[in-house]
C-alpha cells in the first residue's frame, strides 16, 4: 500500500476551492474558540475562586445546544443554509466583541459573563446545523469522508494549540485582547462562507416549529443506519468517557504527578491527530459502518485495558490508541450521517448529532465520577470500557446495514462547484 493512499486524502482541497476557503475559516475560528474557552475559565476562576462557577461555564455552553439545537436544525432545513450560517457567525462575533469589552473594563459580574457564553452557544447551535450541509453539497460523494477527515485533523490540532496559545496570550496581554482575537477569527469564518451560492434544502422544506422537529426525530427513529451511528457515539461517550477519572487514576496508580496527568490529557488528542493524518486508507475504503463499529469497540477496549495497567508509558500508549480509534469512528459516523440523510432533513439530523456530541461526553464524565465515587477510578474505567464494547456489539448485531457497510442512499443532491 502506497504512502500517498495512507496519508490523509487532500483531494477536496483541489476539487472545491469553496471547501478550501471554508476549511481555512473554520480552522481559524476553532482556534479562537478554544482560546476563548481558556480565557472564560480563567476569568471566572479569577472572579470567584469557585469550582462551582467554573463548572457552570460548561453548563452555559451545553444547555443552549440541547434546548435549541433541534429547533435550529428545523430552521436550517427551511431556509438558505448559507444565510443562516452567516447570521450565526455574525452573532458569535458580536458576543465575542462584548466579551472583549467587558474584559477590558472588568465591570461585568460573573453571571453576565456566563450569560454571554450562553448567548454565543445559542449562535453556535444555530450555525452548526446549517454548516452540516456544506461538505456533502460542495464535494462529490466519494470525497465527503476525506473532507470530514480534513475538518477532524484541523479541529483536533486547534484543540491542542488553542488552549496553549490562549494561556500564553493571557499572561502576555490579558483577558480583553484574547477575546478580541476570537472576534477577528469569526471574520475568516464569515469570509469562508460568504462566497457560497444560496443553499436551500433540496426537497420539501421543513415544517415550522415542533412539527418540523418531530419529522426529523421520526426520520432518526426509522433510518436504522443513521440511528445506529448516533447510538454508537452515545455508547462510546456516555458509557466510557474517561476524562473526569484521570486525576483520580493518576493519584491511585501513578503517584499523582501533575506531569503525568498532563500527558494523559494530551495523549488522546495526539492519537486523534495521528489517526486523522493517516486516514486516507479508511476514507477511501467506502465502508464507514464497519470502520465506525471497529473504532468504537477499540476505544472501549483500550480504556478498559487502561484501567488495569500500572505502567504509565503503557497507559499513555493505550490512551493514544483510544484517541486514534475515536477519531476514525467520528469520521466514519459523520460520513454515514451526511451521505445517507436526505438534504431536506440534514439540518435536523446534524443538530441531533451536535447534541449527542455535546451531551454525551458531559454525561459520560458524570457517570465515571459517580461510579468512581462508589468504587474506584480503575473500576469505573474497566466497567465503562466493557459496557461500551457490549453496546457496540449490540448495535452491530441489530443493524446489519452498519455491518455490511451498505445503506439505502439518501435523496441525491447536486455537488456544487464554486470557483
Amino acid at each position: 500500500m502506497s504512502l500517498a493512499r495512507t496519508l490523509i486524502d487532500v483531494r477536496p482541497l483541489s476539487t472545491s476551492p469553496a471547501f478550501r476557503r471554508l476549511l481555512i475559516g473554520r480552522t481559524v475560528s476553532v482556534l479562537g474558540s478554544f482560546m476563548t474557552m481558556v480565557t472564560v475559565m480563567y476569568q471566572v476562576w479569577d472572579m470567584t475562586h469557585s469550582t462551582v462557577w467554573t463548572g457552570a461555564v460548561g453548563l452555559a455552553q451545553a444547555l443552549p445546544m440541547v434546548v435549541f439545537g433541534l429547533f435550529a436544525g428545523s430552521w436550517a432545513d427551511r431556509g438558505d443554509r448559507r444565510r443562516i450560517f452567516l447570521f450565526a457567525t455574525v452573532g458569535q462575533a458580536a458576543v465575542s466583541l462584548l466579551l472583549a469589552v467587558q474584559g477590558f473594563t472588568g465591570h461585568l459580574p460573573v453571571v453576565g459573563v456566563l450569560g454571554l457564553v450562553a448567548a454565543q452557544s445559542c449562535c453556535s447551535a444555530v450555525g452548526g446545523p446549517a454548516a452540516g450541509v456544506f461538505v456533502p453539497r460542495l464535494l462529490p460523494k466519494d470525497q465527503v469522508a476525506a473532507g470530514l477527515a480534513l475538518q477532524q485533523v484541523t479541529g483536533q490540532a486547534m484543540m491542542l494549540a488553542g488552549p496553549a496559545l490562549g494561556g500564553i496570550l493571557l499572561g502576555w496581554v490579558g483577558i480583553g485582547p484574547c477575546y478580541l482575537v476570537d472576534t477577528f477569527s469569526f471574520g475568516l469564518a464569515f469570509y469562508g462562507a460568504f462566497g457560497l451560492p444560496a443553499l436551500p434544502p433540496a426537497g420539501e422544506p421543513s415544517r415550522a416549529g415542533l412539527h418540523g422537529v418531530l419529522d426529523g426525530l421520526r426520520f432518526l427513529a426509522g433510518h436504522r443506519a443513521v440511528r445506529g451511528a448516533l447510538i454508537t457515539d452515545l455508547a462510546a461517550t456516555v458509557l466510557s468517557m474517561p476524562t473526569s477519572l484521570f486525576p483520580l487514576v493518576n493519584a491511585e496508580r501513578f503517584g499523582g504527578s501533575p506531569r503525568t496527568l498532563g500527558l494523559f490529557l494530551s495523549a488522546m488528542a495526539v492519537g486523534g491527530i495521528s489517526a486523522s493524518a493517516l486516514s486516507g486508507t479508511v476514507t477511501r475504503l467506502g465502508r464507514p459502518g464497519p470502520v465506525m463499529l471497529c473504532g468504537a469497540a477499540i476505544w472501549g477496549a483500550a480504556l478498559a485495558a487502561f484501567g488495569l495497567i500500572h505502567d504509565p508509558w503503557t497507559g499513555l500508549g493505550l490512551l493514544v490508541l483510544a484517541g486514534a480509534a475515536d477519531s476514525v469512528s467520528v469520521i466514519s459516523r459523520s460520513t454515514i450521517v451526511q451521505t445517507h440523510t436526505p438534504d431536506a432533513l440534514l439540518g435536523r439530523v446534524t443538530a441531533a448529532e451536535q447534541i449527542v456530541g455535546h451531551a454525551g461526553p458531559n454525561l459520560g464524565n458524570l457517570r465515571g465520577g459517580v461510579v468512581a465515587g462508589w468504587t474506584s477510578g480503575a473500576t469505573a474505567l474497566v466497567s465503562g470500557g466493557l459496557l461500551c464494547l457490549f453496546a457496540v456489539a449490540l448495535v452491530g448485531a441489530k443493524t446489519p446495514e452498519l455491518r455490511g457497510g451498505s445503506f439505502p442512499d439518501a435523496a441525491s443532491t447536486p455537488c456544487l462547484s464554486s470557483p
